[in-house]
């Protein structure tokens, strides 16, 4: 059984030259990564996924992470505004994307930034990251798109860190696994502390099944303790880029 579309764009040849920001730059093997990248697509795809391969933007070294650059919910797809001007050329790609799958699509204009990303969606509420690639007039946008599907989207100001989903993410049944220091957790309901910095990067992919990094094998130990299922898998070189295992993908569920 299909378990939805899941969006995922190769890596460039020029990956080695993508953004740092929080973290010092390390040499990029990029054979490896797309060695890694085939392993991650084969995952998707063993837990149910269509990969469909998004138009390479081999000229955008930060092209691979496909998440920043576009939101879907149910069938709406909100094209972003990347925070850092010299990503925006990758949004075109995932423009015909989302067209192809017949998505409504809309687009976040300027003075709005915003960066895939920034935004987690848990059932109903959408929290948002605030104060870092996406800014306060992209935030606002996200929030009236969001609106005209039944959504509630919540703004949490972040500390030190490039993205929301770099300090929170969500397992199936909606539990928050975080890195606390990293973000304004009042704005959120209880988390769940992990120590590992990998350990808060999670994708669900239906039923227990959840993407996790090798570099996180206490929290890995952890989720499967708590009775969900964990797909491993190596993103070394992308980590270097400041790179989680959710930013390598878009996932749209089929919309029913």
């Amino acid at each position: 059984m299909i378990s939805g579309t899941a969006l995922v764009r190769a890596p460039s040849s020029k990956l080695a030259d993508g953004i740092v920001t929080h973290i010092a730059r390390t040499p990029v093997d990029v054979d490896l990564a797309r060695r890694q990248h085939d392993a991650y697509r084969a995952a998707l795809a063993g837990a149910g996924w269509s990969v469909v391969d998004v138009a390479p933007a081999d000229e955008c070294p930060d092209s691979v992470f496909i998440e920043d650059t576009v939101v879907v919910c149910g069938d709406l797809a909100i094209l972003t505004r990347p925070g850092a001007e010299e990503r925006r050329p990758e949004v075109a790609g995932a423009r015909a994307a989302a067209e192809a799958l017949l998505l409504d699509v809309v687009e976040i204009e300027a003075p709005g930034t915003l960066d895939g990303g920034d935004v987690l969606q848990v059932g109903d509420r959408v929290y948002v990251g605030v104060g870092g690639r996406t800014n306060e007039a992209g935030f606002g946008q996200l929030r009236d798109h969001l609106a005209t599907r039944g959504k509630t989207a919540t703004p949490v100001t972040l500390h030190g860190v490039l993205h929301l989903k770099s300090a929170v993410t969500a397992l199936p049944d909606g539990t928050l696994v975080a890195l606390p220091h990293l973000l304004d957790t009042h704005a959120l309901p209880p988390v769940l502390p992990v120590e590992e910095e990998a350990g808060c990067h999670l994708v669900p992919l239906g039923d227990e099944r959840v993407l996790i990094a090798a570099s996180a094998p206490h929290t890995t130990a952890l989720i499967h303790q708590l009775g969900f299922a964990p797909i491993v898998v190596d993103i070394s070189e992308f980590e270097k880029l400041e790179g989680c295992v959710t930013c390598l993908t878009v996932l749209v569920p089929p919309v029913r």
